[in-house]
């Protein structure tokens, strides 16, 4: 079996969205001093790579630890919209041509080449997807999409982050988190996948009651 890494390295001090927990890992134990080592965390729930559940954005939505685990793993296309300018928004017709007799249950996974852009303030200027994407999508089945950006909604810049109740735009979580399934973002290193339909995986933390958490993103070819 052959797999590729599709997720960001998690690291004290790496990008998230705007207004969310920085990181910092730090030491807690060490081999020298205690006998062995333990590192104490801390990170959001949306740190680096990692998947929403609908809890994200619905008001009494699914938690991760309840998001069944079958949707989270299974085969996957993935679809190319190389070279998108900034805050481009893309639509049905940008991709519908690489979505063409799709299965339910697959999962689509959307490459923009924006993740190179990580840990940058352009990151934060990634293209966005228009919300149709999003009902096409579910009504086709799909229970899972992931994108190489920070959001597939616009991201707003850190004057305009506050996380107030109602202050955030975001019409394609609203739709597809709404119909009950999962969107994985910041995902990396999708032109390196070399098969035209890999198995993909991305398991969340058993996190109890939560509305995301940071996942282990690969694609396989048995």
């Amino acid at each position: 079996m052959q797999a590729i890494d599709l997720s960001h390295p998690v690291r004290t001090g790496m990008q998230v969205f705007p207004g969310d927990p920085t990181v910092e890992l730090r030491s807690a134990a060490t081999v020298a001093v205690d006998g062995f080592a333990v590192a104490e965390l801390h990170l959001g729930s949306h740190t680096g790579t990692h998947l929403d559940a609908p809890l994200h954005t619905v008001q009494d939505g699914v938690a991760v630890d309840a998001m069944p685990l079958q949707t989270l793993m299974g085969p996957a296309r993935i679809v190319s919209v190389p070279e998108p300018a900034a805050n481009a928004v893309l639509r049905w017709q940008d991709v519908s041509g690489q979505l063409e007799k799709l299965l339910p249950g697959t999962i689509v996974l959307f490459s923009t080449g924006w993740s190179r852009h990580f840990n940058t303030s352009t990151y934060l200027e990634h293209p966005t997807f228009d919300a149709e994407i999003a009902e096409r999508l579910v009504a086709a089945g799909v229970r899972l999409v992931g994108v190489d950006t920070l959001n597939p909604d616009p991201t707003p810049g850190p004057a305009e982050s506050g996380h107030a109740e109602g202050g955030t735009f975001l019409p394609f979580h609203d739709v597809f988190l709404g119909s009950g399934g999962g969107i994985v973002e910041n995902l990396t290193n999708l032109g390196a996948v070399p098969w035209p339909d890999p198995w993909f995986s991305a398991l969340p933390l058993r996190l109890a009651g939560l509305d995301g958490s940071p996942v282990r993103a690969v694609a396989f070819r048995s």
